[in-house]
């Protein structure tokens, strides 16, 4: 069974000026929500379990699933308060049924190959794999190094980088990451786990040039009305 975690319980902060009173996974993109991209590519990469891990407005988002058909179960779990990325990832894995799951940002698309990464997984022996995305240009993201072996050896900071290699918000993460760790109930997977423990776990990154689209900011979220026309 190919299992997903999507987070969908982001406010959309930044986008507040272009989109008001929805969960930013259900910012609408070219005619249709956001999440319907990634249910279509889910289906398309031949998922067959999706679960949602849903906050902000969660009703928003169950009234859209509300008679929809896709060839994949669907659960959900909803945080009562913001509980970081790590706290929804952790959350959402109470609903896992195998002993790994891919994670997707609800605000994010990147188009990777997930039996690739899949394997790269199993091949790396890791507990978590990344999907990268090279980059020119860019500030917006931190960069991500990688050693010979494609280990990630450390996570920089926001700074201009003239070419580099970001986070893709794309994930493998093995379940029984979350029983050898000692974690609160609220917590950045970013932070409190990959920074924090780089050298004592086995975090692996895959470099994949797909296309990528983070729909966070105004101008990005313009740039995917455009980009999705044609989808």
């Amino acid at each position: 069974m190919k299992e997903c975690i999507i987070l969908a319980g982001g406010l959309g902060t930044r986008l507040q000026s272009v989109v008001s009173d929805v969960p930013k996974c259900m910012a609408e993109v070219a005619g249709k929500p956001f999440l319907s991209y990634l249910f279509d590519y889910a289906k398309n990469q031949q998922f067959d379990h999706l679960i949602l891990s849903l906050g902000y407005k969660s009703e928003v988002v169950l009234q859209w699933l509300d008679g929809k058909s896709y060839p994949f179960k669907i659960s959900y779990v909803v945080e009562d308060s913001p509980l970081g990325t790590g706290g929804a990832i952790k959350l959402a894995f109470d609903k896992v049924e195998t002993d790994k799951a891919f994670i997707f940002n609800g605000d994010t698309f990147f188009d990777v190959d997930t039996t690739l990464l899949a394997e790269f997984h199993k091949e790396k022996n890791a507990m978590v794999s990344l999907a990268l995305k090279p980059m020119t240009n860019f500030d917006r993201y931190g960069s991500v190094d990688l050693d010979k072996g494609e280990r990630i050896i450390h996570f920089n900071e926001k700074q201009h980088c003239a070419n580099g290699i970001i986070n893709g918000g794309v994930y493998i993460i093995n379940k029984d990451l979350f029983s050898t760790l000692s974690l609160p109930e609220k917590f950045s997977f970013e932070k409190d786990v990959m920074e924090m423990h780089i050298n004592d776990i086995p975090f692996y990154g895959c470099v994949q040039d797909g296309y990528f689209i983070d729909i966070g900011i105004p101008s990005d979220f313009a740039k995917a009305n455009q980009d999705f026309k044609n989808l």
